[in-house]
Order: C-alpha cells, then structure tokens, then sequence
C-alpha cells in the first residue's frame, strides 16, 4: 500500500528521513566540537592561529547551541510536532557554510601550517549531503499561508536600519577586496588567502545580496514569500552569533588581527538582525503576545 502524503509533513519515510539525519547532524556537531581545539586539540586544521581562534569561537556556538537545534528540530520532526517546520528551516544553510569554511577554507597548499582534519573528511560531508536534504525537505514543508500585519512606517523604519548595516557590512569587505587588488594585500591576507576569498565570496555573493533581497520582498510579497524569510533569519541568526563568538575569542585570546571596529560592526548587525526576527515572527502571526500560534498549513 502506498504511504499517505501528510499535507503539513509530506510522506512519513520524508518526515522519519530528514529526522534521523537532523539528530545525526546534531551529534556530530558536538563529536567535532568536542574533537577540535576547543576541547580536545585532536582536529588539528590546516591555517593559521587566528583562523583557529575563529574555528573555537564557532565549535562554541555548535556545541551550545546548533546541535541543539538540530537535535531538537529532528525529534520534533519524528514526533510530527508543528514547531519543526520552522526549526528545521533554522540550521541548513548555517551548515553548508560552516563545512565549506572547515574544509575548502583551508590553507591546504601552504607549507607553513599542517593538520589532519581531512581524516574526518565523511564527517563533513555527511553533514554537507544532510544539510542540503533537509534544506529542500524544509521548504516544501513550511506553511504556505499567512497573512501578514506590517505596518508601512515600522516596516520602513526596519528597512532602512537593516540596509545600512547590510552596506556597511559589504562596505568592510569591499574595502579589504580593493586593498589586496591594490596593494596585493590586506589584514589576514597573507596567513590565510584561501579563508580570506571564500569568506568574501560568500558574504558578497550570498548572504549580503539575501539580506536585501528579504528586504525588497517584504514589501513587494509578504503574503508569499514567508519561506524565504525565515531561511534568511534561521541563517543570519545563527550566522550572526557564531561570528559574534569567533570576535570574543579573537579578544579574549588577544589575537592581533581582533579589530574592536568591526566588532561593533556585527554587535550592531546582531542586535538589528534579533530585533527584526521578532518583529517578523510577531508579523507574520507566529507569535502572539508572547504565545507561539498554530502554523497553518
């Protein structure tokens, strides 16, 4: 007999599928944590000191918080609750970036640096393939219909705060980009090229241009493009804090490359980029005075 299509969650082998990859993901997350300079120093990556102190900033955010999500949305997701199709929606796309950053990020052709993560290589990719399952799972699952409240001066006034600190955040990488094309170098640019453009490359290419684009829809289709606006979120909140972690390790480990200016850079991004989550959650009616409400289908 052929398995029924559940209208919120899809077929049930999808739904068990996506969850057990989830809780996978989860533990693994902790298992690389655990494994690296954080903790135990056993992953020893192949870049520079100051790119190991952001690596332990950010296994940091993995073990306290994005196994958790993880973990959490998978056994929501089994228990078919409706909470998991906005959670799973929250770490995708965190994780592609993060794989990408441990693995192609590295200075593997430097002769300066050695390491051993590549023996933990089906680690990431396990995670990689996870994550891009649960990714389009995710969004063909997430509610389709809501019916928005944005009021035309809030919305304005979190447009404008949320693009000046999209064009400043694209305005510091810019100018790091024009240095090394002028001067042939930069800040970090020397100890870690490989980091330095896949960063860049994926802040300008991706995530800045997603920023804006969750912007113009806001006001253009609100009633429909929910799904895009929740990957954004789910992304740049966990995206947000991680960077916020790697900064306070940088200080804390006195790391001569920690700049204070960008760091209030992204202090300023996360404050705006939390505060407009809510709002967008209040919005859209997922929450109501301070209670979460039904999704619909």
């Amino acid at each position: 007999m052929r398995a029924m299509n559940d209208s919120r969650f899809g077929y049930p082998h999808e739904r068990i599928l996506v969850g057990l990859l989830s809780i996978a993901t989860g533990v693994l997350l902790i298992y690389l944590a655990i494994m690296g300079p954080l903790v135990l120093g056993s992953i020893v990556y192949k870049t520079a000191a100051t790119a190991i102190y952001q690596i332990m900033g950010q296994d940091l955010v993995n073990l306290a918080l994005l196994s958790i999500l993880a973990i959490g949305s998978g056994i929501a997701l089994i228990l078919e609750k409706g909470i998991a199709r906005f959670l799973i929606l929250s770490t995708p796309l965190y994780l592609i970036y993060y794989v990408l950053s441990y693995t192609v990020g590295l200075e593997w052709s430097s002769a300066r640096y050695a390491g051993n993560s590549e023996k933990y290589t089906w680690h990431f990719l396990f995670i990689m393939v996870a994550s891009v399952i649960t990714l389009l799972y995710a969004l063909s699952i997430f509610p389709k219909t809501f019916k928005p409240a944005f009021q035309k001066k809030t919305l304005a006034v979190y447009s404008v705060l949320f693009t000046l600190f999209l064009t400043l955040f694209a305005l510091m990488w810019l100018k790091e980009i024009r240095e090394v094309i002028s001067a042939g170098t930069t800040r970090s640019y020397g100890e870690i090229p490989t980091a330095f453009w896949l960063i860049r490359y994926f802040d300008l290419g991706f995530t800045i241009p997603l920023g804006f684009l969750s912007v113009y829809l806001l006001w253009t289709r609100p009633e429909g493009t929910a799904a895009v606006q929740f990957l954004f979120y789910g992304f740049f909140t966990t995206m947000i804090v991680a960077v916020n972690s790697m900064g306070l390790t940088m200080l804390v480990k006195r790391d001569p490359e920690f700049r204070m200016a960008d760091m209030a850079v992204f202090l300023g991004l996360g404050l705006i980029v939390f505060t407009g989550f809510i709002y967008m959650l209040k919005n859209y009616g997922i929450i109501r005075k301070g209670k979460p409400k039904q999704a619909v289908a």
